[in-house]
């Protein structure tokens, strides 16, 4: 709203009476406002647009009293950031090529997943981590939230924690698939192109497209974009895969297909 009305931060800060620095610590999220203020920053913004006003205010409303607070001393930011992005969303979307969506995963599977890191993690941290990822799950499986979810095939065959964890691993999956607010897609490796392919991405639908995120997996934690140019392209990426994957009965199939793979193969 600030750059929209062309104000740098300083000028923002004398208009609503707040220091620059207060003006750079509020919009980067290290300090919060009140609903009151935010109305006021908006009004002298001359922002044009009550709708995203209004989710803004209730999203500042509500901040700090998420279940993920109790983490906060044990779990870096990233962690926090990402289950809070999901309690706001209206319905979420992902795109997985090398492990399971961590919105399905089996506790086994996800602390297999967090055996990974370099240096590796201790024991507790570990469990602390699985613990989180799966209280994280309630929102898809309360109904709060649809779950679309496109995993690769190599995501389905990739053995985190030997082949016993990944055989559960997928029994879940095709459970999961019959829930009514969750859509799984197979993209096979048959498939030519997969868009999206170098990364593991998940598309949160805010309460308004403005305040739609998309947060982007990588080494290093998660990366998080939404400006216009950036949803822009993620909503084509995952229109191409609503294309291009295998319809639900089909995943459920080729799921089905590629557990007994892994359970002949080590009978």
């Amino acid at each position: 709203m600030r750059e929209q009305a062309g104000f740098g931060g300083s000028e923002l800060g004398r208009i609503v009476g707040m220091s620059p620095a207060q003006v750079t610590q509020m919009e980067s999220g290290r300090i919060g406002i009140s609903a009151d203020r935010l109305r006021t920053i908006a009004a002298a913004c001359n922002c044009a647009n009550p709708l995203l006003v209004d989710a803004l205010a209730e999203v500042v409303s509500a901040r700090g009293k998420g279940w993920w607070e109790e983490y906060r001393e044990v779990l870096t930011t990233d962690f926090l950031e990402v289950a809070e992005i999901e309690s706001y969303a209206e319905a979420l979307s992902t795109c997985t090529t090398t492990y399971i969506p961590g919105l399905l995963q089996t506790s086994a599977y996800a602390s297999a997943v967090f055996t990974r890191p370099y240096p590796p993690l201790s024991r507790a941290e570990i469990d602390v981590r699985t613990a989180f990822r799966v209280q994280r799950q309630q929102i898809v499986r309360s109904g709060k939230a649809p779950l679309q979810a496109f995993i690769h095939e190599a995501a389905l065959r990739m053995q985190f924690g030997g082949p016993k964890v990944l055989a559960e691993q997928l029994e879940a999956l095709v459970e999961d698939s019959e829930h009514p607010g969750i859509s799984i897609r197979v993209v096979p490796f048959a498939v030519a192109t997969f868009p999206g392919a170098s990364e593991n991405l998940t598309f949160a639908k805010g309460p308004i497209p403005e305040l739609d995120t998309v947060q982007m997996d990588v080494a290093q934690g998660a990366l998080f974009f939404d400006s216009p140019a950036d949803l822009a392209k993620h909503r084509a990426i995952f229109s191409r895969l609503d294309s291009t994957a295998l319809s639900e009965e089909g995943s459920r199939e080729f799921i089905r297909s590629v557990m007994k793979d892994v359970e002949t193969a080590h009978a």
